[in-house]
């Protein structure tokens, strides 16, 4: 009895010696902070435009703008809407999706051969690269005199105005982009012999297709920007020639409509180009995604 009663103490005696720490002596578990943006929000890029739009019409509707300089949204609505049963506006808008659409196709051939051949050899690069800095340097609006006398005052010098004002951009960052390209990835190449073919579809366009997104986005917007100023020089229809035409009577409505019009194209065009950008490259985990 004795014996069972020590060997019991003794079993328990470690058990009694065990003591819980007070909450304030627990070790504290650092909760992990979040540093990225959060969550996409659905129809993020309308958001500003849709605020501005009601600011613009609040504004009007308070009567803090004068109608004269900057009519009320519903007044450019039904302006547009009448220019469009007229016939007028489709015709101009037409003609300046072929003026941007033709530049922005030879600006970006253009652009992407360019960077190419100045990205993969020294020579290229030598030839290249430093004639593209200067003709980035020159205002490119400034060559419109010099192209109409080369090129007369038709169609033509719009067209290469506007290409020059998207391949820059496109070359530059394609350019960039293909020069940042680590070198372990070339030597990893000629280690596992590929070919030229195929280091340029494996290793150069994967690398090069970031740069040339952004390019190609400035490149959209340089079209555009630039067809403003075209289509008031020997025009006969467009955008920007219904905008010079109003601006002589003092339409302050329809130089509303064609920005609003240049503005809308330049939304899309750039909301496309960012989605064709996720597709492609998706398999990259980045900020936006």
């Amino acid at each position: 009895m004795t014996a069972v009663t020590t060997t019991t103490a003794t079993a328990t005696a470690p058990a009694a010696s065990v003591t819980v720490p007070a909450d304030e002596e627990r070790p504290q578990v650092r909760r992990r902070r979040r540093l990225s943006p959060g969550r996409r929000l659905p129809a993020s890029r309308l958001i500003g435009p849709v605020l501005f739009l009601g600011l613009w019409a609040a504004a009007s509707a308070a009567g803090r703008l004068d109608p004269a300089a900057i009519p009320a949204p519903w007044t450019v609505l039904e302006t547009g809407a009448h220019l469009w049963t007229d016939g007028t506006l489709p015709t101009d808008i037409l003609t300046s999706l072929q003026r941007a659409g033709s530049g922005f196709a030879i600006g970006l051939t253009v652009g992407v051969a360019l960077a190419l051949a100045a990205g993969l050899s020294r020579t290229g690069d030598a030839l290249i690269d430093g004639t593209v800095q200067l003709n980035r340097a020159v205002p490119t609006l400034g060559l419109i005199p010099l192209f109409i006398l080369w090129l007369g005052i038709g169609e033509t010098f719009k067209i290469a105005i506007i290409a020059i004002v998207v391949y820059i951009p496109i070359y530059l960052n394609t350019h960039a982009a293909l020069s940042g390209i680590d070198h372990r990835y070339v030597e990893l190449a000629e280690v596992q012999g590929l070919s030229k073919l195929a280091f340029i579809r494996q290793i150069v366009i994967p690398g090069a297709l970031p740069g040339f997104f952004v390019g190609l986005r400035l490149g959209v917007t340089g079209s555009w920007l630039g067809l403003v100023v075209l289509e008031q020089i020997n025009a006969t229809s467009g955008l920007g020639y219904m905008m010079f035409q109003a601006q002589n009577y003092g339409q302050t409505d329809v130089i509303l409509v064609g920005l609003v019009i240049y503005g809308i194209f330049g939304l899309v065009s750039d909301s496309a180009v960012r989605l064709i950008e996720r597709r492609v490259l998706s398999w990259r985990r980045t900020l936006s995604n």
